[in-house]
């Protein structure tokens, strides 16, 4: 170490860090230090593979957690090197390349550090501008060269210093992953001291070590948060406020159906508790044993070998079985109902939610619509069904094809089984690049050793000792019509491969706010790049709002109407997503601040600017260029 790190900027190290030494000159150079300083001939080369293996060791934990919080955000993590290999190619760091999106190696590039050129191309390959990105570095000289570049920097003496000023400047914590988790996103914060009490009571522990919370990133789990208490894992799944659909509160009903669940042998987390009590969290919310295990998000499971992926979709297609032969007399599942006739009721009920949504007519839709009521299956069998069972609603075991929990039974009901296998199969007929669920359609199966959508649907009816229905092309249409309606409540960015973003509309102060949407939305209105409209009061979704007839506004006399509102601040933007058309009918001004009327279901894009042009032309019906739009 005395060899190498003596002599300051000038020493062996940064020498060689700088390109201006090869492998072989730094070794022998460092030889010869060594002899000097210990009289003693040294394998420098394994005794150097030892030194900087050990220290690597020592940070690497702790930096590779921090990339892993890091990506979990949705930033992009660079690692730079002017050399990961030295002598005969062996890497001194064993780092799963998963965790950085960029991997550049100076050497390999013929850019040594500290030369700009080595940040440009890392900024270049990550898409990033300077001034939008941290280096971490423990070289002054390093740094010193990026800082000039615009870009942001952190000195690495000690580890842990390093990364809790890194912190300080990325806004979360940068410990405690735990995957398919992030922080908490800003407005849907939940008061630890409460629950610190509310689990010691009825854990009945007391750990010394503060209360740790995370938030599950995907799906329907965006109300759901990871609780680190102690040495346990646990899942709070919390309602939102207000109830989410006109069906009521979904928590404590989700809670009894896992409950049942498991006493009948589905594999489903443990369940620990139900807080019905609002004083705890605001709302009612549930408890798991979090069950570890591995997610796929791709169906086209690029993280099992080849071989072995048929067994993963036979596991899928047993589990899905196994819940469709369960004995629903010996079950206790009261919370699931049979409504008569299952596919006439979800298909009237879809189709209502569509009507509520429709921006335009899509003939494709209307002939579905048309043509689905006249295929309806004759006689259906009545099973548990899951409601949205796919690949990524199942924690595998990490190694064998064993599916350790099925998660996602919000929509649990009594119904047609083959309405979940079709829903199962759609990832077969879905492109890969679909935003909202990524599929196999155009993949070369034979290749990837996945089975068909014919040879899974048979692996399913196998494990049931059924046969595929006649009729099995009535139930693929029917699950794509569900997508459909789904998809067109969302905004047209989920069919570009976006994810889909809500906009919450802020309604008065003179009606409640209610979302009656199947899923959690954001607690604000963000306008046209992200803009924030102060200090709005309550929130309304038009786009979202499918499951509610349209509401009516105390301060507006027509039904069905939505008023748009902030305090003490223009109604800048009313959504830069909706589909662009006239105004049906005429805007109202209404008392109070910025207060403007526009019909249900009239979908608005408005920056301020063209607000401002189109009233001052008279192009909005009902308005006047006579008051400032500041004040309109």
């Amino acid at each position: 170490q005395q060899a190498a790190l003596s002599g300051g900027e000038s020493s062996l190290s940064l020498q060689y860090s700088r390109g201006e030494l090869t492998a072989v000159e730094f070794l022998q150079e460092l030889g010869q230090q060594c002899f000097e300083i210990a009289n003693v001939r040294v394998p420098v080369h394994s005794f150097l593979w030892d030194l900087i293996r050990k220290e690597m060791r020592k940070q690497l934990p702790i930096m590779a957690e921090a990339a892993q919080c890091i990506r979990a955000e949705g930033l992009k993590t660079a690692l730079l090197s002017h050399s990961l290999c030295l002598g005969d190619g062996e890497r001194f760091l064993p780092l799963d390349q998963q965790h950085f999106d960029v991997m550049v190696e100076s050497h390999q590039e013929g850019v040594p550090r500290p030369n700009p050129g080595i940040y440009k191309l890392c900024l270049e390959r990550l898409g990033v501008q300077p001034q939008e990105s941290i280096l971490l570095d423990s070289s002054s000289q390093n740094l010193k060269v990026a800082a000039q570049l615009g870009m942001k920097t952190v000195k690495v003496d000690d580890p842990a210093a390093a990364l809790k000023e890194l912190e300080t400047h990325l806004g979360f914590p940068l410990q405690g992953f735990v995957p398919y988790t992030r922080s908490v996103r800003p407005g849907m914060e939940i008061p630890k001291d409460r629950l610190q009490k509310y689990l010691e009571d009825v854990l009945g522990a007391h750990p010394t070590a503060p209360l740790q919370l995370r938030q599950f990133d995907h799906g329907e789990s965006t109300r759901s948060y990871l609780v680190k208490f102690g040495g346990r894992l646990l899942v709070l799944k919390k309602e939102e406020e207000p109830p989410d659909g006109p069906s009521g509160p979904s928590v404590p009903r989700e809670y009894r159906i896992l409950k049942a669940l498991a006493e009948a042998g589905v594999p489903v987390p443990p369940v620990l508790a139900l807080c019905e009590d609002r004083s705890i969290l605001g709302t009612p919310f549930f408890l798991l044993e979090h069950c570890a295990g591995h997610i796929h998000r791709a169906v086209s499971l690029p993280t099992v070998l080849p071989r072995r992926r048929r067994a993963w979709y036979g596991a899928m297609a047993n589990i899905l079985a196994r819940i469709h032969s369960l004995d629903l007399g010996a079950a206790k599942l009261q919370d699931l109902r049979e409504h008569g006739n299952y596919i006439q009721q979800q298909f009237e009920t879809w189709t209502k939610q569509y009507r509520a949504v429709e921006t335009h007519v899509i003939p494709a839709m209307e002939r579905l619509i048309q043509w689905l009521p006249l295929h309806f299956p004759e006689s259906q069998k009545t099973t548990v069904v899951h409601g949205d069972f796919r690949m990524d609603h199942l924690v595998f075991h990490p190694d064998r094809p064993e599916v350790l929990a099925v998660l996602g039974w919000k929509f649990a009901t009594l119904g047609d089984p083959l309405c979940d296998l079709a829903n199962n199969c759609m990832s077969f007929f879905l492109p890969a690049h679909f935003g909202a669920r990524r599929g196999l359609r155009k993949c070369d199966l034979g290749h990837l050793e996945i089975p068909t959508a014919e040879e899974y649907s048979q692996m399913y009816c196998g494990h049931r000792g059924v046969e595929l229905p006649e009729n099995w092309n009535f139930y693929l249409a029917f699950a794509f019509f569900r997508l459909a309606v789904m998809l067109q409540g969302r905004h047209p960015g989920s069919l570009a491969g976006e994810e889909p973003t809500r906009a919450a509309v802020p309604c008065t102060e003179h009606s409640q706010g209610h979302r009656a949407d199947q899923g959690s939305g954001t607690d604000g209105y963000t306008g046209h790049q992200g803009e924030q409209i102060p200090q709005a009061r309550a929130f309304r979704d038009p786009k979202r709002a499918t499951l509610g007839p349209p509401v009516q506004c105390g301060a507006c006399e027509h039904e069905g109407w939505f008023v748009l509102s902030a305090v003490s601040s223009p109604v800048r933007v009313f959504s830069q997503h909706w589909v662009p058309r006239p105004l049906e009918g005429s805007g109202t001004l209404l008392p109070g601040p910025a207060a403007l009327c526009v019909p249900t279901w009239a979908p608005v894009s408005l920056s301020h600017r063209s607000l401002e042009q189109n009233i001052s032309t008279g192009q909005i019906p009902g308005f006047t260029g006579q008051d400032s739009p500041n004040q309109s």
